[in-house]
């Protein structure tokens, strides 16, 4: 059994409290969606608790992570509201970064496909992945600070199999750790992040789109706050807005049985 856990966000004491709850001594393993840091009130603590996890932790990433990893590069500086100074004057900084740019940003296992925001329909599970490592080859490598440097940006907007460089690779990252809209061309809308209740016509959740080619898989998945717990046949969403005074939410993905942990306040609460 496996168990996947919500944006955490740097909200470390309800993480604890989580886990506490499912069972410390359990071995489970535990899936996190990505945004382990940022915005809470705690980044450094969060990170040090799921790296110290080991094995058990699965971790993807998120757009969050990547942007701690901008910011560790000195390719982005930390923005008002960032919560990830303390990260970058720990002592252990440079083994956490270390850590973290070796985290995927898709894992597949059996029928269950994890990341943090979403996909394109025209990728099914086998090609996510590998479009996943891509960008991990590159995060991994000696290089990794260069590509922190081109990174941003909304363009490609479209995936296209032929792109190359740096565009395909900010297309991949963009569509993992970003997306939540696609119109009906097939662009990404990386601006909206209301509920689908409230998008604007002609924009579609991705996971509403046809012939999505990973439909085949439960996609288990966070990043999007205002669409909240979420459990279809084929999707598992687990961003109920922790940072935001909402709850870290976690699902046993076999059962769909759900834990959750109420949080204090908003992203500028002390914890």
């Amino acid at each position: 059994m496996t168990i996947a856990v919500g944006d955490v966000q740097g909200c470390d004491r309800p993480l604890r409290q989580l886990l506490d709850r499912i069972g410390a001594a359990s071995a489970e393993p535990l899936w996190f969606c990505g945004d382990l840091v940022n915005r809470g009130p705690d980044s450094l603590g969060t990170l040090r608790r799921v790296a110290a996890l080991g094995n058990r932790a699965v971790v993807v990433l998120g757009n969050h992570d990547l942007h701690l990893l901008a910011a560790m590069a000195g390719a982005r500086a930390p923005r008002r509201g960032d919560t990830l100074t303390p990260i970058i004057g720990a002592p252990d900084a440079a083994a956490l970064t270390n850590w973290l740019r070796r985290r995927p940003l898709a894992v597949l296992q059996g029928d269950f496909l994890l990341v943090h925001a979403g996909v394109v329909p025209q990728w099914d599970a086998l090609e996510t992945v590998a479009r996943a490592r891509e960008v991990g080859d590159v995060l991994a490598g000696p290089h990794w600070g260069d590509f922190m440097t081109v990174m941003y940006g909304n363009q490609p907007d479209r995936w296209d199999d032929a792109l190359t460089g740096d565009d395909r690779l900010r297309a991949i990252v963009n569509i993992l750790t970003r997306i939540r809209y696609v119109d009906t061309a097939g662009r990404l809308d990386l601006t909206r992040t209301a509920a689908p209740a409230d998008a604007p016509p002609g924009l579609r959740p991705w996971f509403d789109l046809p012939d999505r080619r990973t439909a085949d898989r439960t996609i288990v998945f966070g990043h999007w706050s205002t669409l909240g717990l979420r459990s279809r046949p084929n999707l598992i969403a687990l961003d109920t807005g922790c940072v935001w005074g909402g709850c870290l939410s976690a699902m046993r993905i076999e059962s769909r049985a759900v834990f959750q942990q109420r949080c204090p306040g908003s992203a500028q609460a002390a914890d």
